[in-house]
């Protein structure tokens, strides 16, 4: 497929856990410079194919062929690490047994955690956040310099900063790498191959020189071929199956070189049904029924922890059809804000109006509710072995089946169950319970594209209103109908879409309320479908504009002090001969000169809106 030299190489390849084989006679290459997408549904063997790469896991039958000298390095789902070591040392107990001299060691550590944001590097492994270790991984693989680099679903538990981050390392490094995921947007920024692994293709997968969107559009043409052939199979099967019903005499060869060929067109055909049938699992979310215009109001809503302010004067109005989507760093209140609106917990300031009688369903990230000591069946229907679903008694193998579960798994504990399936658990429960407003944080981890699909659908049609934590751009863009981003100190932005967020970020500023006795001046908090106001003169303006005009002379005026401070502190002599410090100095000259043309800019818009 390739004329660039082979790193890796696999042949005929099987693996089969119990009485169901993974994927047999698999057959590829990765090569220099590879960078590889792969993909496909949940069960397919991803992970554990990507363990065969890494040499941790045997095949069954077949060959795993490594250039002399390779160094592969491999990232898991769930990384694991002694917590009693700081970042640092991970990293240098990483680089044990390779070719270096002490002192070289801490210098490469150190270079490989910046390369992934990490600013303490004494912290210790055991305190980082999921996201954070998602982190140290990579960079404990980074940090050997490997020549193939295999990551399983590296995404997960990464804020959208971090996913970018990631994006951008990839792109940048010259080395060969795969990486299994789901997520659509970072698979189309970061491949320029993709593999999608699914026993629905005769050689159990799909190879495409080209990105994620490349890959579809081959998909769509290879099964609409494959779908042809077996519609004019299937007409041959039945000519033949009509032949052998007339019992025609077996004397002759040609009699029976005919039956050999109707057997083996049979054989075929029935192989090429077994393996095509496709399942995806049917999400329909409930919903009550509700007339109500408002579900619920959070009217300046504060909360802190200690003295950290994390969320700062929310303002919310979620009606039916609400769909929001929520960004923000990992710690930057995002599931904080989930709870609150939940009523899990209470804000330290303002209030949270809720309809008289609201039906809230929570699906969340931490998956505490699920006891991974009961079996699928009892996680499924904890009551005997029946569900109700909308009116309507449903066994619970059926009910089983409707999420991709197979009948001889009911009796299989939870713990033993992948990921991807426990959260189709937590979805299964959801399903039960008719909602107003739909509360769900993160809910996409683990699942397959095949099943996140599924899941945008139902969310696009359910009725009711939708509060959405994701890392999923490609989820949020498509089911959100506004965008609410946090900054983790009480700051507030909304945003259209995932693209102006991306753009926006790092040049607007995140605003937070006024308050009576404040000194300078702050922008008023940008509201996601904020409370309706009382009149105001200035009728063409929205809300949450009005409020931001009444302070941007403020703004203004403070950010002009600013600016005349960043002019004197670079005209100052005593840095001229200090680069670094010059340098700092001239970049903050820069940033304050922007957001000085951004409020004029700001202020001018506002004042043309207000016809005045």
């Amino acid at each position: 497929m390739s004329a660039r030299p082979v790193l890796l190489s696999c042949d005929s390849i099987a693996k089969q856990f119990g009485a169901r084989p993974l994927f047999v006679g698999l057959s590829f290459g990765l090569f220099e410079g590879d960078r590889v997408g792969l993909i496909g549904p949940n069960g397919a063997g991803k992970s554990t194919l990507m363990k065969i790469l890494a040499g941790i896991e045997e095949t069954d039958s077949g060959t795993r062929s490594v250039r002399k000298g390779l160094r592969v390095g491999y990232v898991p789902q769930d990384p694991v690490f002694d917590g009693d070591l700081s970042a640092e040392q991970v990293l240098v107990e990483a680089l044990a047994g390779l070719p270096l001299e002490e002192y070289e060691k801490p210098v490469m550590a150190a270079i490989a955690l910046g390369k992934l944001g990490f600013l303490d590097p004494d912290q210790p492994a055991g305190t980082l956040s999921g996201g954070w270790q998602k982190r140290l991984a990579i960079a404990r693989e980074l940090v050997r310099e490997p020549d193939v680099l295999l990551l399983d679903e590296p995404t997960n538990h990464l804020d959208l900063e971090g996913i970018l981050e990631l994006e951008g390392l990839l792109v940048s490094e010259p080395r060969a790498f795969v990486v299994a995921s789901h997520d659509r947007y970072f698979l189309e920024n970061v491949a320029r191959r993709m593999i999608e692994l699914d026993r629905v293709y005769p050689e159990g997968l799909l190879q495409v020189e080209g990105t994620y969107s490349d890959l579809l559009e081959k998909r769509d043409e290879v099964r609409k071929n494959q779908a042809e052939y077996q519609e004019s199979l299937a007409n041959r099967a039945r000519r033949e199956m009509e032949w052998l019903r007339r019992g025609p005499k077996a004397r002759t060869t040609k009699s029976k070189s005919r039956i050999q060929e109707a057997n083996r067109l049979i054989g075929e055909l029935g192989e090429i049904e077994q393996r095509t049938v496709e399942s995806t699992a049917s999400i329909d979310f409930a919903a009550s029924g509700r007339k109500t215009k408002r579900l619920l109001i959070a009217t300046g809503v504060s909360k802190r922890y200690g003295d950290h302010t994390v969320l700062d004067g929310i303002d919310l109005l979620i009606r039916p059809g609400t769909r929001l989507g929520l960004l923000g760093a990992n710690g930057s209140g995002k599931t904080t804000l989930l709870s609150l609106l939940a009523g899990l917990i209470e804000p330290d300031e303002g209030e949270i109006e809720r309809a008289p009688f609201l039906k809230v369903v929570l699906f969340e990230q931490s998956r505490e509710t699920l006891d991974r000591n009961l079996t699928l069946r009892r996680a499924l229907a904890p009551e005997g072995d029946a569900v109700v679903h909308q009116g309507r008694e449903i066994h619970v193998a059926a009910w089983a089946k409707r999420f991709l579960f197979r009948t001889e798994q009911l009796e299989t504990p939870v713990s033993r169950l992948s990921g991807g399936e426990q959260a189709r658990i937590l979805i299964a429960r959801l399903m039960l319970k008719p909602a107003d407003l739909l509360i769900l944080d993160e809910p996409t981890n683990d699942l397959d594209i095949a099943t996140l699909e599924v899941l945008e659908e139902s969310l696009l049609e359910f009725p009711g209103g939708l509060v959405l934590v994701t890392h999923d751009r490609y989820l949020l863009d498509r089911v959100s109908t506004e965008i609410l981003a946090l900054d983790g100190k009480g700051g507030t932005r909304t945003f259209a879409d995932v693209a102006q967020w991306q753009e926006q970020k790092d040049t607007v500023e995140f605003s937070k309320p006024a308050r009576p006795g404040d000194r300078g001046s702050q922008a008023p908090a940008a509201k996601a479908t904020p409370v309706p106001p009382a009149k105001s003169s200035a009728k063409r303006l929205t809300f949450a504009e009005q409020k931001e005009w009444d302070r941007i002379e403020k703004d203004i005026l403070a950010a002009d002090e600013v600016l005349r401070q960043s002019e004197e502190a670079v005209a100052d002599p005593k840095v001229a001969s200090n680069a670094a410090e010059l340098a700092t100095r001239c970049t903050a000259l820069d940033a304050a000169r922007a957001k000085t043309e951004r409020l004029y800019a700001r202020w001018a818009e506002l004042e043309a809106k207000r016809g005045g």
